[in-house]
């Protein structure tokens, strides 16, 4: 069994966005999701730094240094994309507009809490960014994270243990083993990665997990590439 990559995650959670949906894309690994919408569908991104129309990261020879993502890392417009003016990205998602945002968590609770903000470590400084607007402020919100942390520990948990950032928002988890709906009724997995089955996965979740009906296997590509260009003004 082996757990999907970054680039894997993403592209899983890109494969479930509606046509004409318009989505945020949280700092980190979300990001890499504007690069693998299926072709042919129309997905609107969003960065709350001030981009409507966000595209996937440049091609090498490519890159402007004036087109970033909220993470600072270089980026590209879609054709009628926009930058706008800060506020009125937060105009965006304070105001409802937006159908889905994909974020980055570190811990998820059963009942769908979220903690993405900061891990108290004095050596990682918090960065709470449009978080708290987005969790509130987006229709939708689905997380993309590691299954366990660098220990083996579950990171999705009865409870956080960090400080959340927003109370029963998540509706989907997109992990490295599997996805996982968050329902009042429950965790329900509904896919899961190959050789991956209920009972090993349960042992790395704190919450009970239910199994979906016809629950699939995540046939994630093998090979996914990683960005063409990092962070303005930093080596690739």
């Amino acid at each position: 069994m082996t757990p999907l990559s970054r680039f894997q995650i993403a592209w899983r959670a890109a494969q479930d966005l509606p046509e004409g949906a318009y989505v945020n894309l949280g700092i980190g690994m979300p990001t890499l999701a504007a690069r693998y919408v299926p072709a042919g569908r129309e997905v609107i991104f969003h960065s709350e730094n001030g981009v409507l129309g966000l595209g996937p990261a440049p091609q090498p020879g490519e890159e402007d240094e004036d087109l970033i993502d909220a993470g600072k890392n270089l980026t590209t417009l879609v054709r009628g994309g926009c930058y706008v003016h800060h506020a009125d990205a937060f105009l965006m998602i304070r105001g409802g507009h937006l159908d889905i945002s994909l974020l980055g968590a570190f811990e998820v609770s059963g009942t769908g809490d979220l903690a993405n903000w900061t891990t108290e470590d004095p050596n990682f400084p918090p960065g709470v960014g449009g978080a708290m607007d987005l969790a509130v402020g987006a229709r939708q919100i689905r997380v993309l994270m590691d299954h366990v942390d660098k220990k083996g520990k579950p990171r999705i948990l009865n409870r956080c243990a960090l400080p959340l950032t927003a109370a029963g928002v998540v509706r989907r988890i997109y992990s490295s083993l599997a996805v996982i709906d968050v329902t009042p009724e429950g965790l329900v997995v509904v896919e899961m990665v190959p050789g991956m089955d209920i009972d090993r996965l349960q042992a790395l979740t704190e919450p009970k997990l239910m199994l979906a009906p016809g629950c699939g296997v995540i046939a994630a590509p093998a090979e996914l590439g990683a960005p063409a260009a990092k962070a303005a003004g930093q080596a690739a």
